[in-house]
């Protein structure tokens, strides 16, 4: 019997999507159980995912399902969410700085929440988004966070009455204010100060008639790497605590904008060892290259800030040994990790295949695009 070449291929096993390394693998799914974890345990918060954290498309359009919101940061990421299936009235334009041809196409697109945090940026919203709602970001402490965020957002508490109350006189609605208190924030308690100096604005602009009412606790809720975090219930109730303390019976509508607590734990990143080597006959550890470094994606290795967990084949086979972890490029900044310590299988072979966990968030988006000829890192949804 003869067999066609359709027939044929529909016996063909599939492919391996992870075949050709380095790949980022996305459980789509796990992102929505993500979600629903972290809006149980807010369940009076508007939940709003920061898409810069993994545009995936596949991910986006699952939160949409679920219900979440999202935090974007300029007109390609609402295009994103607004194809995906999201309502405008769902979508909080958070990024402050924004040029005034953006701010009026999210406005044409039906966005009507916006943050600042200048004179000149309230100007902008003024001209082109009238009686948008606004909400102004105000500066926050970073320490006890993995990845800090710097001085470049936020303006100081005074500042923030005056131009929530010029906002008002502008016809803008003078919603509230947002902070953020760094990337990956292993403590709970960071969230009370930063609260506390909101809970006064509200008050002060009270008192000259302008009511403030949502409060953007912004993200930062940490996930699992080699240091466990917190479960996300603590830092539900640590916020809530602080917003009774200092709003007492007045309480703001709250809203939150995880991005990493959502997607990182969806991630995998499978990686190809190019290389072990040492650099001397004496005892020392040896160094890994792998086929992704800094500029494929893992920019968070900066400072060894974020300290990703990985697996081999040969995970509790036999004896392990440290290693100085790196990428593939010819710049010698693209270093991994060396001062933390990494020990791998002392069986671990070029050719190897690692899972680099927990790396569903700020990977793709930052990898490079041509940098020594290495192409942008590949993405794979699945369960979508």
């Amino acid at each position: 019997m003869t067999v066609t070449a359709d027939e044929q291929a529909a016996h063909r096993p599939a492919p391996d999507p992870v075949a050709e390394t380095p790949c980022l693998v996305v459980d789509v799914a796990v992102a929505e159980a993500q979600y629903r974890r972290i809006a149980g345990a807010f369940p009076d918060a508007d939940v709003h995912y920061a898409v810069k954290a993994n545009p995936e498309p596949a991910l986006v359009r699952r939160l949409v399902a679920a219900g979440c919101r999202f935090d974007v940061a300029g007109p390609s990421e609402i295009d994103l969410c607004l194809d995906a299936g999201a309502d405008p009235s769902d979508l909080s334009y958070g990024n402050t700085i924004k040029k005034a041809p953006d701010i009026a196409y999210a406005y044409r697109r039906g966005v009507r929440l916006f943050a600042f945090d200048s004179w000149a940026e309230l100007d902008k919203l003024a001209i082109h988004a009238p009686d948008a709602s606004v909400i102004c970001r105000v500066l926050a402490s970073s320490r006890g966070a993995r990845w800090p965020l710097s001085r470049k957002f936020g303006c100081a508490p005074e500042m923030a009455v005056d131009l929530l109350r010029r906002a008002a006189r502008l016809g803008l609605d003078a919603a509230g204010i947002a902070f953020h208190v760094g990337s990956q924030q292993m403590t709970p308690a960071r969230w009370e100060p930063s609260i506390a100096i909101a809970a006064d604005v509200f008050a002060r602009l009270r008192a000259e008639g302008v009511n403030l009412r949502i409060l953007n606790a912004g993200g930062g809720f940490p996930v699992d790497y080699l240091a466990r975090a917190a479960p996300i219930q603590d830092y539900a109730a640590a916020i809530e605590e602080a917003l009774v303390r200092h709003f007492e019976f007045d309480q703001p509508e709250l809203m939150i904008e995880p991005g990493r607590y959502i997607a990182a734990p969806a991630g995998v990143l499978h990686t190809e060892v190019v290389l072990i080597s040492q650099k001397s006959y004496g005892i020392e550890p040896r160094w890994v290259y792998l086929d992704v470094g800094r500029f494929g994606g893992l920019a968070e290795t900066e400072g060894e800030a974020i300290q990703y967990r990985l697996t081999t084949p040969h995970d509790g086979s036999g004896r392990v040994g440290p290693v100085i972890v790196a990428g593939p490029t010819c710049d010698s900044v693209d270093v991994l990790y060396e001062r933390t310590r990494y020990d791998l299988p002392m069986d671990l072979r070029v050719g190897d295949i690692l899972r680099i966990e927990g790396t569903g968030a700020y990977t793709a988006t930052y990898a490079s695009v041509g940098f020594n000829g290495f192409p942008p890192l590949r993405t794979v949804c699945v369960n979508g």
